[in-house]
């Protein structure tokens, strides 16, 4: 039913007047935020990293982006950023799943609403800009509205022709390339951009011979028209990623000897994936104060991680002192029977989003809808391999059932309405409310060909999501804030009929402070009714579960979200300061028996503290000098680890230092070098998938950024 109504929708915007006279559209990318004014008169929270702090630091990890933005929680994994697990406040990190990803306002999750763990991320390096919105306003946005909405800005078209050139080279032959051109034509404009990334890896394997690194190659085209009442923004992008990257990870014994090591008995492991997204934006101004934007999208990912299946069993059976199965890590040990799954899965994510703005005296309404369908297809053998005098010697191929063997998907029906109504002019009022209609499946398979009728289950979630929040001025720099909205969290294709989504009331209140500098301290607290967590291979829920949902109970979440930002001079120098402080404190409310979670049960993957601190010495000679500081606490493997007494359930505390020198050759010409982890400070920043696993060593290296 929602498949065919998602037809007739896409046909009725394709069906759209294209003559119609009018106002002067823009060719412009869809934000959520916009600016860092706008940003600082929100009635919620959010925040933004800029394209100043994007160019100067020559991004490429998001993980280190995003370090800067209170509020979030960031589990580091491969050291690069390339498979990122981002929270948000009461969503947790596993894969950014409980995080709603957006590139230009267009989802970018493999599969939103079925499957969101995001195993595809955009490369950071083509980025302009990253948009973070928390509170009631994030109700405009979703499925995930229980945490936050992650919106990346891709470079805009230039209004001239022109272009850039960006290189970087360093340590591990890690050499990363941004080139783009565009420009305008009377009412016609085009960008065409590449981003290219390799690196031999940090990592040595055990027997040599095989780097531990990736290669990536993205590109990307938009080609717009704007008339005078209205515009038309096509865009297409492409990537591929072939990485050396392992879920296994280290014993903690075999840590603290070499962080940088890893198991020969892993040499064999390959991500290979390919993306391909497509996006229309039309916007047309239907008289003054009203205007309508539609986006119809399409996403399509493949992938295949062939990788050791069970590697986990081997690294914990190793922490608990079993000989064998240090050996078989070693390689010292002989095995048969080793299982490497092609972990090969079919993604594709569609729909169209209505959007109609309508400004009448002190109101600004946003009134639209989304129809949306994704699926997910599995088909993974295992390759089943010996090891002999440490060589791995291929014998037979498993054909998949059961899990192995699967389709998911969901169909989904959304509407919202958002009035931003200036009440005084001191008061603010945002009204959200938001539907959501969410119906998935899952079709299961006993047998590899698919000839005999699969187990189904599924699963139907109807939620009407409120909130509301404020902003008062308090005389010329002075603001308070305020907000609460119902969070609601998709359960994913594998839940069965009696399972209920993720749902939390959520409030935020604070204060922002425009003077000489910029101030903002918020309070948040979330009451989950049914907190839960999504099962993977790469983030095993705290019963065990590689799959499905595991419901952990009633839990609260609060924090104090704090931020200072500001320009000062010192001896004739210009000295940009940012800081950011979280404070979380996240635990279980209640007991449950069926989950075995007691009161007062430390979430996971939530860090007590996280701070950042990004400070810079910028001269009238062209040579500028920064320096960012990023700290974060430990973190729970599972939930409860502050009842275990388990030295391998917690992961450790991290500081980090990086700085930055450029000096400017002309004005469109800058050099610079940059060290990462300057005092090569290195943790067990994350115990999944499979093992204790590092954070990226200290590493140098040089680049330059050209304007044409």
């Amino acid at each position: 039913m929602k498949q065919s109504t998602l037809a007739a929708a896409l046909a009725a915007v394709l069906a759209l007047p294209q003559g119609a006279d009018a106002l002067s559209g823009e060719l412009e990318e869809v934000t959520i935020v916009g600016s860092r004014e706008a940003v600082r008169e929100l009635p919620g929270t959010g925040n933004l990293v800029d394209n100043e702090q994007v160019r100067i630091e020559f991004a490429n990890d998001i993980n280190q982006l995003l370090k800067t933005v209170p509020g979030l929680y960031i589990r580091e994994e491969d050291g690069y950023g390339l498979r990122p697990n981002i929270g948000i406040r009461g969503a947790t990190s596993e894969r950014a799943s409980k995080v709603t990803l957006m590139e230009d306002g267009v989802m970018i999750a493999p599969a939103p609403y079925s499957n969101p763990a995001a195993y595809y991320f955009p490369t950071a390096l083509r980025m302009h800009s990253i948009e973070v919105i928390k509170g009631a306003p994030l109700l405009r946005y979703g499925p995930q509205t229980t945490g936050g909405v992650i919106n990346m800005v891709t470079t805009p078209i230039p209004q001239e022709l022109g272009g850039n050139v960006n290189l970087r080279y360093g340590q591990n032959s890690e050499a990363d390339l941004l080139a783009n051109i565009g420009g305008r034509s009377g009412d016609f404009g085009f960008l065409l951009e590449t981003a290219q990334r390799r690196s031999d890896g940090f990592k040595d394997i055990d027997g040599g011979g095989r780097d531990s690194g990736y290669e990536i190659q993205d590109y990307l085209a938009k080609l717009g028209w704007e008339g005078e009442r209205q515009s038309l923004l096509l865009k297409a992008q492409y990537s591929e990623e072939l990485s050396d990257e392992t879920y296994l990870g280290l014993t903690d014994a075999d840590f603290a000897a070499d962080e940088n090591r890893r198991y020969g008995v892993s040499a064999i492991d390959e991500m290979d994936n390919e993306h391909t997204g497509l996006s229309a934006t039309y916007r047309l101004t239907l008289t003054d104060g009203v205007e309508l934007t539609a986006i119809a999208y399409r996403n399509d990912f493949e992938r295949n991680w062939f990788k050791l299946d069970g590697g986990g069993s081997l690294v914990s059976a190793a922490n608990n002192g079993d000989a064998t199965a240090q050996g078989i890590l070693d390689g010292t040990v002989d095995a048969t029977g080793l299982r490497y799954k092609n972990n090969a899965r079919e993604y594709i994510s569609e729909g169209i989003d209505l959007n109609l703005d309508l400004a009448f005296g002190a109101h600004q309404l946003a009134v639209g809808g989304r129809l949306h369908q994704d699926d997910m297809e599995r088909y993974q053998p295992v390759d089943l391999y010996d090891q002999v005098d440490g060589e791995l010697i291929y014998r037979s191929t498993v054909l998949p059932t059961g899990g192995d063997n699967r389709y998911e998907k969901a169909e989904a029906m959304t509407f919202w309405a958002v009035d931003r109504w200036q009440v005084t002019d001191a008061l603010v009022l945002n009204l959200a409310l938001r539907y959501e209609d969410v119906e998935s499946r899952r079709e299961q398979f006993s047998d590899p060909d698919r000839l005999e009728a699969p187990s189904v289950r599924s699963n139907e979630s109807n939620e009407w999501l409120p909130g509301v929040s404020f902003t008062y001025d308090l005389g010329a720099n002075w603001q308070v804030l305020g907000g609460v909205h119902r969070g609601f969290s998709p359960l994913g294709g594998g839940a069965v009929a009696s399972e209920e989504p993720e749902t939390s009331i959520n409030y935020e209140a604070g204060f922002r402070y425009s003077g000489g500098v910029f101030i903002e301290a918020v309070a948040f607290y979330s009451d989950f009714e049914n907190k839960s967590e999504n099962c993977s291979n790469a983030d095993p829920c705290s019963n065990g579960a590689t799959a499905g949902s595991f419901v952990t109970g009633e839990a609260e979440i609060s924090g104090l979200e704090f931020q200072l930002g500001g320009t000062f001079d010192l001896a004739g120098l210009t000295v940009p300061v940012d800081v950011m402080y979280t404070y979380t404190e996240a635990e279980s409310n209640g007991d449950n028996p069926a989950s075995g979670v007691v009161d007062g049960d430390r979430l996971a993957s939530i860090p007590e503290n996280v701070f950042s601190l990004r400070a810079g010495l910028e001269s009238t000679l062209g040579w500028d000098n920064y320096a960012v500081i990023k700290y974060i606490d430990e973190m729970c493997v599972d939930i409860g680890c502050n009842r275990a007494a388990n030295p391998f359930s917690t992961t450790e505390d991290l500081w980090v230092v990086d700085v930055i020198s450029r000096y400017a050759l002309s004005d469109d010409a800058v050099v610079f070098l940059k060290l990462e982890n300057l005092l090569d400070d290195q943790a067990i920043v994350s115990r999944q998938p499979d093992g204790a696993r590092p954070n990226k060593p200290r590493t140098a290296s040089v680049g330059v950024q050209w304007a044409f």
